[in-house]
C-alpha cells in the first residue's frame, strides 16, 4: 500500500494540484487536455499499484 508520502502518490498530488491550478488560471484547448490526462495517468498508476499488491487485477488487466 502506497502512503501519502510515497513518491508515486505524491507526483499524482502534484500533477492534480497542477491541472487545477491550469483550470483556475484559465488554461484551456490542449494544454488543459494534457495536464488532466497526466493526473489522471497518475492516479491510475497508483491505484493500479494497490491493487496487484492486494492482489487483485488493475482495471486494465495488468
Amino acid at each position: 500500500m502506497l502512503l501519502p508520502d510515497h513518491p508515486l502518490y505524491s507526483q499524482a498530488v502534484t500533477a492534480l494540484k497542477l491541472y487545477h491550478q491550469a483550470q483556475a488560471d484559465g488554461v484551456v484547448g490542449a494544454e488543459l487536455e494534457r495536464l488532466r490526462l497526466v493526473a489522471e495517468h497518475s492516479f491510475q498508476v497508483v491505484t493500479d499499484y494497490q491493487l496487484r499488491a492486494f492482489g487483485q487485477p488493475s482495471e486494465k488487466g495488468h
